[in-house]
C-alpha cells in the first residue's frame, strides 16, 4: 500500500485525476519497450535492473528499459489506474484483477529471437503465462462465464516484433533468417506465426486489442553509427513491410472473430511527425543516447551504474536503442488519444477501444 500511495502522490502532482478506470484491466504483451521487470531473474544481457535505469522511475530501478515511464506506464494512467500494471514475475494474489505485464526483453514472435542475448520469454511463452492468470481468474470470479464477460472489457496492448529483426534477421552470424526468407517472405511469416498466438490470446478472451506497429529501427542510434549519422532507411524499408500488413491483420480478425475490436497503433506515424517537429517537441538531441553504451563491445545498453546527461527531455532516446521517458510519453498520447492525427491509430485509438 505504501508504493501505491507513493503513485498516486506522484499522479496527482502531475495533473491525474485519480477515479475508477476505464476498463477492469489492462493487460500487456511485448519486448523491452514494455517491460517492467520479467528479466530481472533471467540469465540474459537484456537486463535493465541497474542504474542509471529508472532514474527518474518512482523508487529506482526496475528493469524498465528507460529512465523513467514507458508507453504502457502512461496509458495505464490515462486509462485511469492508481497503479503501474504489474510485471508477471512478481504479480501475486488479487492484482491479477488488474492486469498483469507480460513484456520481456529481447522476446520476439518467433521462439528463437533474442538467444544471442540470453533468456528471454517469447510472445509464445506470454500467450501461456497469460492463459495461467485467465485460469486463476475463476478463483476470484467464480466461473468461466464470469472471467470471459470481465476479460471482454479489458485493454490488451501488443508490441512486439523489433526483435525478430534486430536480433534475428539483421544478425545473419546467428540466424539464418535472412538467407531463407526475402523481407516480404519474412513479414508474411512473421505475421502468420504473429496472427496464431493473437488468436488463442483471442479464444482466452481478449477482445480489445492495441496493436503496436515496430519503431524505425534504421533510426535507433546503433544503427546511425553505422550510417554516417543518418537512418537506415534500408533497414526501415524492410521492418517497414511488417507494420503495412497490420492494417489488413486488424481487419481480418475485426471481421471474422465475434466480439473481436482490434486497432493498429501506428508508432511511425507518431515518430515521423516528431521528426519533422521536433523543437515543437523539446528535442534537442536524436542520433545518440543520454547514457554512455561500449559500442566496441555490441553493448546498446547503459553502462551499469554511469551517469547521464542532465538533459534527458531534450533527447529522443535513453541508450542506443531504447527511448526515453519523454518520448514514450509523446507516443502514449498519441496511441491513446490520435484526435490530432488520423494515421496514428486505426479504426479508432486507444480511448475510443476502452468506451467501446
Amino acid at each position: 500500500m505504501r508504493k501505491r500511495g507513493l503513485l498516486l502522490f506522484v499522479w496527482n502532482l502531475l495533473g491525474m485525476v485519480v477515479a475508477e478506470p476505464q476498463v477492469p484491466c489492462f493487460f500487456i504483451f511485448g519486448d523491452s519497450l514494455s517491460d517492467s521487470g520479467n528479466n530481472n531473474n533471467l540469465v540474459t544481457s537484456a537486463r535493465a535492473n541497474y542504474p542509471p535505469y529508472g532514474i527518474d522511475f518512482p523508487g529506482g530501478p526496475t528493469g524498465r528499459f528507460c529512465n523513467g515511464r514507458t508507453a504502457v506506464d502512461f496509458i495505464a494512467q490515462f486509462l485511469g489506474f492508481d497503479h503501474f500494471i504489474p510485471p508477471y514475475s512478481s504479480v501475486r494474489g488479487r492484482e491479477i484483477l488488474s492486469g498483469v505485464n507480460y513484456a520481456s526483453g529481447g522476446a520476439g514472435i518467433r521462439d528463437e529471437t533474442g538467444q544471442n542475448l540470453g533468456g528471454r520469454i517469447s510472445l509464445s511463452r506470454q500467450v501461456v503465462n497469460y492463459r495461467a492468470v485467465v485460469e486463476q481468474l475463476k478463483r476470484y470470479l467464480g466461473n468461466e462465464t464470469s472471467v470471459t464477460n470481465y476479460l471482454s472489457k479489458c485493454i490488451y496492448s501488443i508490441g512486439i516484433g523489433g526483435n525478430d529483426y534486430i536480433n534475428n534477421y539483421f544478425l545473419p552470424a546467428f540466424y539464418p533468417t535472412s538467407r531463407l526468407y526475402s523481407p516480404q517472405q519474412y513479414a508474411t511469416l512473421l505475421i502468420q506465426q504473429y496472427s496464431e498466438q493473437l488468436k488463442i490470446m483471442y479464444n482466452y478472451g481478449a477482445k480489445k486489442v492495441a496493436l503496436i506497429g515496430l519503431l524505425d529501427v534504421g533510426c535507433i542510434p546503433r544503427e546511425v553509427a553505422h550510417s554516417n549519422g543518418t537512418c537506415n532507411s534500408s533497414i526501415n524499408s524492410v521492418v517497414g513491410l511488417f507494420n503495412a500488413k497490420l492494417p489488413s491483420l486488424v481487419d481480418s480478425f475485426n471481421k471474422n472473430l465475434y466480439g473481436a475490436k482490434f486497432i493498429f497503433v501506428n508508432i511511425s506515424a507518431i515518430s515521423n511527425d516528431i521528426e519533422r517537429n521536433l523543437q515543437a517537441y523539446g528535442f534537442m538531441v536524436t542520433n545518440t543516447g543520454c547514457c554512455s553504451v561500449n559500442r566496441s563491445t555490441g553493448e546498446e545498453k547503459c553502462l551499469p551504474f554511469g551517469i547521464p546527461c542532465q538533459n534527458r527531455s531534450q533527447h529522443i532516446f535513453w541508450d542506443d536503442v531504447h527511448p526515453t521517458e519523454a518520448l514514450h510519453l509523446i507516443y502514449a498520447r498519441g496511441m491513446y488519444n490520435s484526435s490530432s492525427s488520423s494515421t496514428y491509430t486505426y479504426p479508432v485509438d486507444i480511448q475510443g477501444l476502452a468506451q467501446q
